[in-house]
């Protein structure tokens, strides 16, 4: 559970959970301030006004430790120490698959510098190679907490190998960063799901070839569809596609809720909403840039064999700080 020393409720206004707690603690606070202004109307009613204050108090710090003990919950799903990296080829043909696989090598590169350990779920290739997707599952302290806000449409600018007249191309790719929770509050209903099991393609022996190991679970009322063939066995690739699908449905949720609360939201960066266009790699001019920080880096190269630190903390930074701020063109 959170201090409740450190806990504000009129930070907690907009969180539906907790929304009638704080409405009871402001009408409590007012009640609270109007003895206080009874006392020094009239010093007689001082007896009276701080046996009132006291209930108040006591009836305050009652609700606190409601309020601190739901929001205080969420530091585990916040920032879990498991996630999903996906990447998905968008607009731009081979050289969006390209770019996709190269946006995935520098995450990894970057979880390694960092000590994290990672594997490959899923992975589907292009025709002239790339992915046009591929989920990796990343384990490490505090992985999601610094890979937040890397969710949204990364855009791509050079000239492409098989380009003869030197012409720029501009291609993208989406990431997302699923969080997978150790607690989470999305209920399933088996119901709602259908399972389809396959083959499992690639290196893995004779075993993974010749039984139907690979598990993809379609989740009917969103049209979610997860998928993974990592494990030998069917029912751990079906416990880790489970999981994906959990962490899917629980990012929409977030999404959602977070659309709601963008405008009163002192501090943001994006949306988190894997449709945002988040920033450009500008290969010619050396550059990088982040759209929601309008603020650009230089060494492409460096950057994308997984030097991330300093894009990463000025994120942070700005999330910390209050800077609000969309996407720009």
């Amino acid at each position: 559970m959170a201090d409740i020393k450190q806990i504000n409720p009129e930070d907690y206004a907009d969180d539906h959970r907790v929304t009638y707690l704080v409405q009871e603690w402001k009408r409590l606070s007012q009640a609270e301030a109007d003895a206080a202004d009874l006392v020094e109307v009239d010093p007689s009613m001082k007896e009276l006004a701080d046996k009132e204050l006291a209930e108040i108090e006591e009836q305050k710090n009652a609700l606190m430790e409601q309020i601190a003990g739901i929001v205080g919950s969420d530091d585990e799903r916040e920032w879990p120490n498991e996630i999903v990296l996906e990447v998905r080829a968008g607009v731009g043909g081979d050289e969006s698959a390209l770019f996709a696989e190269e946006l995935a090598s520098m995450y990894l590169r970057f979880a390694e510098t960092q000590g994290w350990k990672w594997k490959a779920l899923d992975e589907s290739r292009g025709a002239s190679g790339g992915y046009k997707e591929a989920q990796f599952e990343i384990k490490g302290a505090d992985c999601y907490k610094q890979l937040q806000w890397e969710t949204g449409v990364h855009r791509v600018q050079r000239v492409p190998a098989t380009e003869k007249q030197g012409r720029i191309h501009t291609s993208t790719a989406s990431v997302a960063i699923l969080p997978i929770y150790k607690r989470s509050k999305i209920e399933i209903n088996p119901g709602d799901l259908e399972m389809e099991f396959s083959r499992s393609g690639g290196a893995g022996g004779q075993n993974v070839n010749k039984v139907e190991t690979a598990v993809r679970i379609i989740h009917k009322p969103t049209g979610i569809d997860v998928r993974c063939t990592s494990e030998r066995s069917q029912a751990q690739n079906r416990e880790r596609a489970l999981a994906l699908l959990t962490s899917r449905l629980q990012q929409m949720k977030d999404e959602e809720e977070d659309r709601k609360r963008a405008a009163d939201r002192k501090s943001q960066v994006g949306t988190g909403d894997r449709s945002e266009k988040i920033r450009t790699y500008n290969f010619p001019q050396d550059r990088i840039t982040d759209h929601r920080l309008k603020q650009s880096w230089s060494n492409i190269p460096g950057i994308m064999s997984g030097k991330l630190g300093p894009i990463l903390e000025a994120l942070a930074a700005a999330d910390g700080g209050g800077a609000v701020e969309g996407e720009d063109e």
